[in-house]
């Protein structure tokens, strides 16, 4: 092949389609999104939970802990690519469909809320004792202890949970393009791989990346002003 017929740079940008990047960048921040509220929902209390009911805290039941933990490790050791194909049942009976951004958002959810539970437990692990300690010295209720020490003197923490579940959502979309679910992942399955269109996976691992970033800053700003009170 001669160097005059090797395409440029901007002849292989002005080949990309556009419009389907951009169509597919809309659905994974829709992906992103709407998963991150249901997971933020289903894994705050359930990270509250654990932390709650674990040995020689305020609602201590270990019996209650260890089935709790269980499922959570359970769901968490389940690679998300099985998870997708497992739960397709479940999506349709939930959505109607198992293709597209609503139905990539259930196995999402189901996905990352044990991985946000265990990191809030964690962050509620690492809040000194005495607060506790102090409450209850006051007469305080579990609930009074809670939303009033625990968590704000874990909420850096919660933030940065918040933050990392968030950057893994962004690779679980990814990965949800292998069932149809739609996003940068299907556009790069699809056209990047299946048509050898190496300029389309270049371009959607890009935005990937540029959307990691941007969410570990906000994360990292986030988490600093909430330091700073």
């Amino acid at each position: 092949m001669s160097l005059a017929a090797t395409p440029t740079l901007l002849q292989t940008l002005q080949a990309i389609d556009w419009s389907e990047i951009t169509l597919a960048g809309g659905d994974t921040l829709l992906m992103l999104g709407g998963s991150l509220l249901f997971t933020a929902l289903l894994g705050l209390p359930l990270g509250i939970a654990l932390y709650l009911v674990d040995r020689d805290r305020l609602l201590s039941s270990p019996r209650l802990y260890g089935l709790l933990s269980f499922v959570v490790n359970v769901l968490r050791s389940l690679p998300f690519v099985i998870l997708l194909i497992v739960l397709i049942p479940f999506t349709l009976l939930v959505t109607g469909t198992s293709l597209g951004v609503a139905g990539a958002i259930p196995p999402l959810v189901v996905g990352a809320t044990p991985f946000l539970a265990r990191l809030v437990e964690t962050a509620l692990r690492g809040v000194d004792r005495g607060i506790v300690e102090a409450g209850q010295a006051m007469g305080a209720s579990t609930r009074q202890i809670v939303w009033q020490g625990l968590l704000p003197e874990a909420l850096p923490g919660i933030v940065s949970a918040l933050t990392v579940t968030a950057i893994t959502l962004v690779g679980y979309t990814a990965m949800s393009g292998v069932i149809g679910g739609g996003g940068l992942g299907d556009l790069a399955i699809r056209f990047g791989y299946q048509r050898f269109q190496t300029e389309v996976m270049v371009v959607t691992v890009v935005l990937l990346l540029v959307l990691v970033q941007l969410l570990q800053m906000l994360g990292d700003w986030l988490v600093a002003r909430v330091s700073h009170r």
